[in-house]
């Protein structure tokens, strides 16, 4: 439709040059022979006013002929710009995202850190359906708006068109998408991490009651490409970083946060089948609390929600029932981690789960229906990893788990995981903490992988699709009659914790689709063997613009 507006401007452009050109002519020449009549039979001073009129106009059309080319070419230049994008291959139809995509039960799309418009909101996956929900269900004023937003963004899509876009080396599409975040947080109590705190501890006469701080090092960067279709299954990949990769030996170096790999994948998408290979996370426990003031590391981290950022092939298979309901297995093997810090700094050594000589395994079941007018979930995982501790030690690590989304109404939805399992620090269980020792590490002393149970529940208040409160607790309880057998711990926190407990209320509020703000409070009570419960709070403003 645009190519032929073009032309029909053109073909407009050149019959007006046409029509204009005789009478420019023409006025030329009676302005020439009035100016030698004027001079032989020294006629009126109107007749010569009206000749310095018609030049003038003359002049103008000449002008108005210029402009109408210049106008012409640059026509042309945007009908040859068009001509050229409606050769590339179409661009595909956007799945909702989350910060897991495993989690989805909906046809998998390629993994967004952006969320399309990825709000953090967007990122997690209890609040995508109940967003759309809350969209089509808002008010008249919410509509309005909402309409006038769209018009903005696609006002902007059309100034676009002159801008130079994300290239790549292939034919294909590249996407960059990402969230400035800036986190202004204050501490009240010692905590392990000043602006990501996991734990509390216990202060020192240098510490201070309080703190305060900022960092935008929780800000994420994702790029995305889209290639062609393989065996009729859809092509993508995609990587994500952040900048909590530690900090430079610089002064003021705890602002200038090192750029860290998180995940990326590969995925091969049929109808109802996937293959994800790649660094990605936990599948079989999919879902995360919504926070934007734990963003570089989910939310109630080594306080029951299991999480990692693991080497991994997995296939998924949908089966559908219906239109609202389905079931989906997944399964795959991982690399096999026990949360071992690195011996140095280049060389990369096994962890104790690699030196078992094979992977970690891994499955999920989940089945997915309608409640509400909203999607719900119920789903099981498990997972295996064998360890080798030297000296002829095995340890066997396993866990199960159990996801659960489920709205409560037009406005309310309820989200929780749980987990049981043994010697998996390495995910985040146990406080980090996977096996017990008798003695020395370095010694034929006995070992023993650490029991614990633990997981987290939310509930979620969104009345308007820009604003939702959520309140979450989390709690993840190793066995304390382990401790009193195997004094001796393998614990990334250097001290034997029995217990992490942590509640957070927030509320967060898209000022616009790309403009978040929130607010959060989190408290945190750690306990340690046989020792007192230590406490801490942190206050946290965040303010993110997605791009």
């Amino acid at each position: 439709m645009a190519v032929h507006n073009h032309r029909a401007v053109r073909t407009g452009v050149i019959a007006c040059a046409l029509l204009l050109i005789p009478g420019v002519s023409n006025a030329q020449q009676a302005a020439n022979r009035d100016s030698t009549g004027a001079g032989e039979e020294q006629s009126s001073p109107n007749l010569a006013n009206e000749v310095r009129a018609l030049s003038e106009t003359v002049r103008e059309l000449q002008a108005q002929v210029q402009s109408l080319n210049s106008e012409l070419q640059e026509v042309r230049a945007k009908e040859g710009s068009l001509e050229l994008d409606s050769a590339l291959p179409p661009k595909p139809i956007p799945h909702a995202n989350s910060a897991r995509p495993s989690a989805t039960n909906n046809p998998p799309g390629p993994y967004s850190t952006f969320p399309e418009n990825e709000a953090a909101v967007a990122l997690q996956p209890e609040s995508s359906s109940s967003s759309s929900q809350n969209a089509s269900q808002g008010t008249l004023e919410d509509r309005v708006a909402q309409l006038e937003e769209n018009q903005q963004l696609a006002d902007s899509k059309l100034g676009d068109e002159d801008q130079t876009k994300v290239e790549s080396g292939s034919k294909y599409r590249v996407r960059l998408s990402g969230i400035v975040l800036l986190n202004m947080f204050e501490n009240r109590g010692t905590v392990d991490s000043a602006d990501t705190p996991e734990i509390a501890l216990e202060p020192n006469p240098l510490d201070s009651a309080g703190t305060f701080g900022g960092t935008l090092r929780q800000s994420q960067i994702g790029i995305q490409a889209f290639g062609p279709d393989i065996a009729g299954a859809r092509t993508s990949a995609d990587v994500k970083f952040d900048f909590g990769g530690g900090f430079p030996t610089a002064p003021n170096g705890a602002v200038m946060g090192l750029i860290r790999f998180r995940t990326g994948t590969i995925r091969l998408d049929w109808s109802n089948t996937s293959i994800i290979a790649g660094q990605d996370f936990l599948f079989f426990a999919p879902l995360e609390p919504t926070s934007l003031a734990q963003f570089a590391i989910p939310a109630l981290s080594y306080a029951g929600n299991l999480w990692g950022w693991t080497p991994q092939v997995r296939i998924e298979h949908r089966v559908n029932f219906s239109d609202h309901s389905s079931l989906l297995f997944a399964g795959g093997i991982l690399d096999s981690l026990t949360g071992d810090l690195p011996v140095t700094e280049y060389e990369r050594y096994p962890s104790w789960g690699e030196e078992s000589g094979q992977p970690a395994y891994a499955a999920r079941l989940a089945w997915s229906g309608r409640i509400f007018n909203q999607n719900m979930t119920i789903g099981e995982g498990g997972y295996y990893g064998r360890q080798y501790w030297g000296f002829g030690r095995h340890v066997d690590g396993w866990v199960a788990t159990t996801d659960l989304t489920l709205p409560l109404g037009k406005y309310f939805g309820f989200t929780g995981e749980f987990y049981r399992g043994r010697a998996v620090g390495g995910l985040g269980g146990g406080i980090g903490q996977g096996v017990l020792l008798a003695g020395p590490l370095f010694s034929p002393a006995a070992i023993q992988g650490l029991d614990s149970m633990g997981g987290w529940v939310q509930l979620k208040y969104k009345p308007v699709a820009k604003f939702e409160i959520n309140a979450a607790l989390g709690d993840d309880n190793p066995f304390t009659s382990e401790f009193k057998k195997f004094p001796t711990s393998d614990s990334y926190y250097g001290v034997p914790l029995t217990r992490n407990f942590s509640p957070f209320v927030n509320f967060i509020y898209q000022l616009r689709s790309d403009v978040m703000f929130s607010v959060e409070f989190r408290r945190l009570k750690t306990y340690q063997f046989e020792d007192d419960a230590y406490t801490a709070n942190q206050t946290n403003i965040s303010l993110g613009y997605i791009f």
